[in-house]
């Protein structure tokens, strides 16, 4: 398990709730990517099935569902299999929730309790989402569902009605710097710094940025935002720098850096600038929501989040999409 700050005030909430006469049995965990609240929802979930007497395994529980994407086809589960990274589907599937409700007709296997963890919640088709309504709306006893969100607005209304919501804030940048030096003794300050201005309070983000080396892409974002793009020189240059091919992960970081780089340029923006970038920043805000449900060309996403950026600037070109 990946090591994530202590997350007090969450585990507070949650352990004040476990101790109450009546655990809701909806939650949403609600926060920006990379803030540990997957790892969360597994600790959680391992605490509120763990019963007096009962022996529990380290490993996989029975009693601990996880529905979240699948790999993308026959070869993409084989790499699964093998331990290798593999490419996942876009979506959380029907197909998935009804499977997982007719395990919910049988009793836990160690216990009385049994957590459906649901991560990313924001993924699950509209078909799915209206499948997990009828369990939340009459959970069988003893259930809990976990729904592990970077954007609670974009859930059913009726869902996000009948779970709490607990929230995980994002982490101040000492702490992020704290835990890089933990973990990359030998990481260049300039490097680090650089990743935590752009990670917007996620340690996950920041660790991508490490992993994927995204500095170059980040400087170009920067030039976008600052200067445009009139000629489409710098769209050009970014969508090399991303890739032909990039995966969801990938692509997935790309999107969360243009949103951040514009977040951090609207801190130190001029009155008269504000007004564009908070604009390109909502579109991207929507775009990111999208780019899991929709089959976007990879190279069209990527002319799309450049045309933001630049407009953002001052820009007038239009869109791609």
């Amino acid at each position: 398990m990946t090591d994530w700050p202590t997350h007090e005030a969450a585990w507070r909430e949650w352990r004040e709730a476990m101790r109450g006469s009546r655990m809701h049995h909806g939650w949403i965990l609600a926060g920006k990517a990379g803030l540990g609240k997957h790892d969360f929802a597994l600790a959680a979930a391992r605490e509120l099935v763990a019963e007096e007497g009962i022996p529990q395994p380290s490993g996989t529980h029975p009693d601990i569902l996880i529905l979240t994407h699948l790999p993308k086809d026959d070869k993409e589960e084989k790499k699964r299999d093998e331990g290798k990274p593999y490419e996942v589907k876009r979506n959380i599937a029907v197909a998935q929730i009804r499977a997982m409700q007719q395990r919910l007709t049988t009793r836990p296997t160690l216990g009385s309790r049994r957590v459906v963890i649901i991560d990313p919640a924001d993924d699950m088709e509209r078909s799915a989402s209206n499948a997990l309504l009828k369990s939340l709306e009459e959970p069988p006893a003893g259930t809990f569902f976990l729904l592990v969100t970077h954007r609670p607005a974009g859930l059913l209304p009726t869902i996000r009605s009948r779970c709490r919501m607990l929230r995980f804030p994002e982490l101040p940048d000492a702490e992020i710097a704290r835990q890089l030096d933990a973990e990359l003794p030998g990481l260049a300050v300039a490097e680090r710094d650089a990743a935590i201005k752009l990670a917007g309070g996620s340690l996950g983000t920041a660790r991508s940025f490490l992993k994927m080396d995204l500095g170059g892409i980040a400087r170009l974002m920067q030039r976008l935002a600052s200067e445009g793009d009139p000629g489409f020189a710098l769209q050009a240059s970014l969508a090399d720098a991303v890739g032909t091919r990039p995966d969801r992960e990938r692509m997935r970081a790309v999107l969360e850096l243009a949103r951040t780089t514009l977040a951090a340029s609207l801190k130190e923006a001029s009155p008269d600038r504000r007004l564009a970038l908070i604009d390109a920043h909502q579109a991207l805000v929507e775009l990111a929501a999208q780019a899991p449900t929709y089959n976007f060309d990879p190279g069209l996403l990527v002319g799309e989040i450049a045309s933001l950026l630049a407009r953002a600037a001052g820009a007038s070109e239009p869109g791609h999409g």
